[in-house]
């Protein structure tokens, strides 16, 4: 057997081994002895898109971590992470398969977060080590949850509460443990960034205000930095529930990104909840010069402009995503627990909304079986109207286990 096929067989079987041993480990530990932290998730993602060979994937994740209980506030958290692929054929951007369609969760067994942390009275929280970090709605910084491999960082991250009701932030980013993995020359950026973030719940809304200074050492075209105030509330009005968000921001070239450019980020959100159904519209506008467009290269990408992935990277005449949304939420089944479906069109177009790029359709269903074991189903149809954007279709069957 080849060192390739141990690996794979290791992973595979230390996965399945997770979730076996998991309830008894849940079971046997009392809660001041710490947390079991088990993550696991087998999922099939199939791509069809002009230009390229179908690309059939079935990889395999699995987190297991221990997190010590507190002491005097201090607790200490490490997890390991594999993933392991149990068919070959698609990209996973490492892999040389480039006949294939991109499925962007390489092979990786690494270490996934190691940290120390403390907490203590109004809200002052400091962690320092590698770590999950998703600020806000994570368009700007999130962990790339979707993706097998998760986004962590070498950070220091601190927090308190100055009044009662405003929290701020501070993060300094040393290293980004991307999700490409340690055989991607992009898998990991050597970082000198800093971020700060202030959130305070007012009466007339939740305001937040925000600033990234963001320095790649080996990636100098992805450094900039960013300056931005979101808004959003929420009101009860005779069993409904509106609410809306503005947002908006500016961004620049920073530090080792010696091309310059000053580019804005608009963001208007409406939405209402009346008992289990939900309604969203919105537009959301990167601008782009001619020579690149806004770029949030930390953020949690496939959650914004469609799941297909198409703008992963904002196309040089920056990109428009006018969107509309339902989703709706049943009564508790199986299990005591809800399913939810949801169903999203977006419209792109360039910022200007002059040319257009194509549409969208998302629709997903999950639900879970038990407290710990999740079903998933989710599916993109993007429909290209410009040559640089390929049409594609997307498939997801996924099932979860978490502890």
């Amino acid at each position: 057997m080849s060192q390739f096929d141990i690996r794979q067989s290791a992973l595979a079987l230390g996965a399945v081994g997770v979730i076996l041993c998991a309830p008894l480990a849940a079971a046997q530990t009392p809660a001041n002895q710490g947390d079991w932290i088990v993550d696991a998730r087998l999922r099939y993602e199939g791509v069809s898109q002009d230009g390229l060979e179908d690309a059939q994937a079935v990889t395999l994740r699995a987190r297991l971590g221990y997190e010590t209980p507190s002491w005097h506030g201090w607790r200490a958290l490490a997890e390991l992470e594999g993933v392991a692929h149990l068919s070959e054929d698609f990209n996973d951007t490492v892999n040389g398969e480039t006949a294939f369609a991109v499925v962007p969760d390489p092979e990786a067994f690494e270490l996934n977060r190691l940290q120390v942390s403390w907490s203590g009275a109004e809200g002052r929280r400091a962690v320092i080590g590698r770590q999950r970090i998703v600020l806000g709605n994570a368009r700007f910084v999130g962990n790339v949850g979707f993706r097998q491999n998760e986004q962590t960082f070498d950070a220091l991250n601190l927090s308190f509460r100055p009044f009662s009701q405003t929290t701020v932030t501070y993060i300094y980013l040393e290293r980004v443990r991307r999700i490409f993995g340690d055989d991607s020359p992009q898998g990991e950026w050597d970082s000198d960034s800093h971020v700060i973030q202030a959130e305070a719940s007012l009466p007339f809304g939740r305001l937040t205000g925000y600033g990234l200074l963001l320095d790649f050492q080996n990636a100098p075209a992805q450094s900039s930095q960013t300056y931005g105030v979101r808004w959003q509330n929420e009101w009860n009005v005779g069993g409904y529930r509106p609410r809306f968000v503005l947002e908006a921001a500016q961004q620049s070239d920073y530090r080792g990104n010696t091309a310059p450019f000053d580019l804005g980020y608009q963001l208007v959100e409406a939405g209402v909840r009346r008992g289990q159904w939900a309604a969203t519209i919105g537009g959301e506008r990167l601008e782009g010069n001619g020579t690149r467009g806004f770029a949030t290269p930390l953020a949690t990408l496939h959650a914004f402009q469609g799941w297909a992935d198409v703008f992963l990277t904002t196309p040089p005449d920056g990109v428009r995503d006018l969107y509309a949304g339902a989703s709706y939420t049943t009564a508790p089944w199986p299990a005591e627990q809800p399913a939810t479906v949801s169903v999203v069109y977006h419209d792109f177009t360039d910022d200007g909304g002059s040319a257009d790029f194509g549409d969208e359709w998302d629709a997903s269903v999950r639900f879970s079986l038990s407290e710990h074991v999740a079903l998933e189903a989710k599916a993109a149809v993007f429909d290209g109207d410009d040559p640089r954007f390929a049409d594609r279709n997307k498939f997801w069957l996924a099932v979860e286990y978490r502890l």
